[in-house]
């Protein structure tokens, strides 16, 4: 499982006009290669008048799912320079489509590129970029009274507490990242001279917004 990674928030569209040329970039988060398939067929429809609607997508731990297209541009003008814009981004699980009306006036090979390019790099800012960092959700369980001192030091520290239970004892739930568990624990113990118990019971990602 991967620890950290970019990708964006979600849905983000943005258009530019270069040479009265209409480029619109529609952005999205896709996780596998349906859902960023799905989503090009969906801007398709969304405009199907349109002179061309180049795509590409980049998914996995590794980018080992990654396409792009023209779709009727010269070749390697469009799709590959919009691929390389999520590559020097290091985002991953991304599909972005431009979508182009054509205003009459050629670009060229390097206008084309510079304005796919361009296009994706502001289709992007729009969607936003977050980082998603893997936490362990770290169960704390203790007795009631420990938990005025234990909620206050969590609250006081760096981890983010992301929800308490109250049952025979105490559950305290932290979010912890993936390489602090054992201090996290260590912490803990001493804090509470031994009485608390605690487990990793779940992975989960929790993002950050990248301004």
């Amino acid at each position: 499982m991967r620890k950290d990674y970019k990708t964006v928030t979600g849905y983000g569209e943005h258009e530019i006009i270069i040479s009265k040329s209409r480029f619109i970039c529609y952005v999205d988060r896709a996780e596998t290669e349906e859902e960023a398939l799905s989503f090009i067929e969906k801007i398709k429809k969304k405009h199907p008048n349109a002179t061309h609607n180049c795509s590409c997508y980049l998914i996995g731990e590794h980018n080992h799912i990654q396409k792009a297209n023209d779709d009727g541009e010269p070749s390697g003008t469009a799709g590959v320079p919009m691929l390389e814009v999520l590559k020097k981004q290091g985002l991953q699980d991304t599909v972005v489509v431009v979508t182009r009306y054509f205003g009459g006036i050629k670009l060229g090979g390097g206008g084309l590129i510079r304005a796919y390019g361009k296009s994706t790099t502001e289709g992007i800012q729009a969607a936003q970029v977050v980082e998603r960092k893997l936490h362990h959700v770290m169960k704390v369980a203790i007795d009631y009274t420990w938990l005025g001192k234990v909620e206050n030091e969590v609250r006081g520290s760096h981890y983010t507490l992301r929800d308490i239970q109250y049952t025979d004892g105490v559950e305290l739930y932290v979010f912890v990242l993936k390489d602090e568990e054992e201090a996290f624990i260590h912490w803990l113990t001493e804090l509470t001279n031994g009485q608390a118990t605690i487990t990793c019971v779940e992975k989960h990602f929790v993002e950050f917004v990248i301004s």
